[in-house]
């Protein structure tokens, strides 16, 4: 094959990844639409064979080869157990992908993946078929979505942290980690920190300094030092705020995206020069973002006050 046809039957594309809840198949329909406005042929593929209720059609269904309840009734597995076994039996059959996502070929296709932690993390059912799309020439990029009610609990943040750095090093792809549900963060209290502080995981001492007012986490002192030791002596993990209702927000993360898997750099849509910068600059996405949600978050948080003082 030339390098020439073979540039040209490169598909690009998002794995969708993070724990149950977190907002993955919500992304990816409300990210679907929105590339569809800017001319983006965008196809969703559907690859959690626990996912039953989808909120629109998908191009392609694992369950077409394999579901959940049928593998628990079945082998009398549990729901994780049961769902280990459906990666691995999709890793066994990935002719069966294939085959079927040569009729996607063209597209901007955005694959919404199981919840479960761990196959993410050492499993490697899931992180070979993420293998087998890059030799099949799909250039993709890990989209890891984190709630955001995880900011206001020191103890559970440093718990995504370890998750979401573990998950980086064992996908191998490149990686956007974006906290999810930024339109809701009000609602879980109010943060210890500026919203920046979590976003680009500043200095961790803080947050050790924080927990240990805590008499639980007082114990685990220790434990938590070493735990934000690891984090910083990568310096890999960082947060892209998003709100779906947002189209700002959605764009910054589909800037942040399109770096990373490689989009920006193609010929696939005229860009101006000023994009492509854009694209370029890893910081000034993150800091707009941030700081838009941020200036909601206080405006929000001022509202409240008032509120209480002219109750009282």
């Amino acid at each position: 094959m030339s390098e020439g046809s073979r540039s040209s039957s490169l598909a690009f594309g998002q794995v969708v990844i993070g724990p149950p809840g977190s907002g993955k198949t919500t992304y990816c329909h409300a990210m679907r639409q929105f590339l569809g406005r800017l001319g983006r042929s965008v196809a969703v593929v559907n690859l959690d064979p626990a996912n039953e209720a989808l909120p629109c059609p998908c191009a392609l269904d694992i369950a077409e080869l394999v579901t959940l309840p049928d593998v628990m009734a079945s082998l009398g597995l549990g729901p994780n157990g049961g769902l280990l076994y459906c990666m691995e039996y999709l890793e066994a059959n990935a002719d069966w992908l294939r085959d079927r996502l040569q009729g996607l070929r063209g597209h901007y296709v955005l694959f919404d993946c199981p919840g479960q932690v761990e196959l993410y993390t050492h499993h490697e059912a899931l992180k070979n078929v993420f293998a087998q799309l890059a030799k099949w020439n799909f250039r993709l990029a890990a989209v890891h979505l984190v709630d955001s009610h995880y900011c206001t609990d020191p103890g559970k943040f440093i718990s995504v942290l370890c998750t979401s750095l573990s998950t980086m090093l064992h996908v191998e792809l490149p990686h956007v980690n974006v906290l999810s549900k930024m339109d809701l963060i009000e609602q879980y209290g109010k943060l210890a920190f500026n919203l920046d502080y979590y976003t680009e995981v500043l200095d961790l001492s803080y947050l050790v300094d924080h927990l240990a007012s805590d008499p639980f986490f007082r114990n685990f002192r220790r434990l938590n030092e070493k735990l934000v030791e690891v984090i910083e002596d990568y310096s890999l993990v960082s947060f892209v705020p998003l709100n779906v209702q947002d189209k700002q927000s959605m764009r910054q993360v589909m800037q942040a995206v399109d770096k990373a898997n490689g989009y920006s750099f193609g010929d696939q849509e005229h860009r101006s020069l000023e994009a492509l910068m854009s694209a370029a600059v890893g910081a000034d996405f993150h800091f707009s973002s941030t700081l838009a949600v941020q200036e909601k978050y206080v405006q929000s948080q001022d509202k409240a006050v008032e509120e209480e003082v002219m109750d009282l």
